[in-house]
Parts: structure tokens; sequence; C-alpha cells
């Protein structure tokens, strides 16, 4: 009666807590398939995210709800219509990229570093593409 009492009357797990991120970067930096990868989703069928989507990470201690913001060029001047409760940017460039295309992303990176709703939140940019041959250091980046 123990074992069983044990059991069925623990009642449900407390609530793991939630963040909400927003994930940012050029296209073709990698953030969709970052966030497929955290999901445990199959690598097989990832599109370019055209507008946003929004997923659900689940790690054992919290859940981060993480909103990713296409890259596109004609795209990236509304991202900072969804920077509104966030409370953690997630910057993805591709290590990879041409020069132009590294340059282009360090100006978004400092406009977001700028932004009224971002500058006081914690950022993690992540140096995507390190397996490519054209691939930069970190340091380099």
């Amino acid at each position: 009666w123990q074992c069983f009492r044990a059991l069925c009357c623990k009642g449900p797990p407390p609530p793991r807590p939630e963040y909400d991120l927003v994930c940012i970067g050029l296209s073709g930096s990698g953030k969709t398939s970052l966030l497929s990868q955290l999901c445990s989703e199959s690598p097989e069928n990832i599109v370019s995210t055209t507008g946003f989507s929004i997923k659900a990470v689940p790690f054992q201690n919290a859940i981060l709800n993480v909103k990713e913001l296409g890259g596109a060029d004609n795209i990236r001047k509304y991202w900072s219509r969804y920077y509104q409760g966030s409370q953690g940017v997630i910057f993805v460039l591709d290590s990879a990229s041409s020069e132009d295309d590294l340059e282009t992303a360090r100006n978004e990176l400092h406009s977001a570093l700028q932004h009224p709703q971002l500058c006081t939140l914690p950022f993690l940019i992540l140096a995507n593409h390190q397996d490519k041959p054209a691939a930069r250091t970190v340091q380099e980046v």
C-alpha cells in the first residue's frame, strides 16, 4: 500500500519555469537547425523561416519559448516588433560567411545590443558552421 500511495498520491510535478527568448541572425546562419536540434527534430526537412516561428524547447529544469525571427533582408526591419517580453537573446551567425555578410551580421548584432528592449538582457552569440572549411575562429569573429 505504501508503494502504491507514493506513486498515485504524489501529485503532479511542480511546473518548470518558462523563459521567453528571441533568436535572430541572418538567413542561412542556422537558427532553424539549432532549434530543431534542441527539440530533437529530424534535420532532413528544415526550411528557412520566412516570417517567424515559435518553439518550446524543453529542458529538465526549464522550458525555453524561443521566437525565431527570419533573417532575410526584407524581414530584419521588423525584428524589433517581436522583442517585447523577451528575457534573453540568441544571436546566430554563420562563421563561414562572406566578409560582407559578416559585416551585416555585426551591424545587426550591434543594433540589437543597443535596442531598448534588449540592451539589458543576456545575449548568447553562437558562431555557427564551425565544421565548414571557411569557418572563422571565435577570435576572428
